[in-house]
């Protein structure tokens, strides 16, 4: 059973800058896909940024392209997520999602972190 735990969220003006880090154990991250996931207040949970258990594949959400990028550390069994220029829309729970069972993660079979909370201000 793996273990995701997430750091790095906080209080941050528009245009600043945040790094997420979701420390896994219990499963290499080398060996699943893995993404991160946000949920805003009053509104469903949405996807951010993913990565493919293997192979070059990385995606994002429109919202975030050329803001945002998603890493993975396999030495330190941790994935990131660099949010540069940040904008008020972005306020969320940010969460970490690991799937050993598909190449790219999928909601349904996912194990899922507790999140953190990220609030941008004006």
């Amino acid at each position: 059973q793996v273990q995701l735990v997430e750091f790095g969220g906080g209080l941050v003006q528009a245009g600043g800058s945040l790094r997420l880090s979701c420390v896994a154990s219990g499963r290499p991250v080398s060996s699943c896909s893995m993404a991160w996931f946000r949920q805003a207040p009053g509104k469903e949970r949405e996807f951010v940024a993913a990565l493919r258990s293997s192979g070059p594949g990385i995606y994002y959400a429109d919202s975030v392209k050329g803001r945002f990028t998603i890493s993975r550390d396999n030495a330190k069994n941790t994935v990131y997520l660099q949010m540069n220029n940040l904008k008020l829309e972005d306020t969320a729970v940010y969460y970490c999602a690991s799937d050993a069972i598909h190449t790219i993660v999928m909601e349904s079979t996912a194990d899922w972190g507790q999140g953190t909370q990220v609030t941008v201000s004006s």
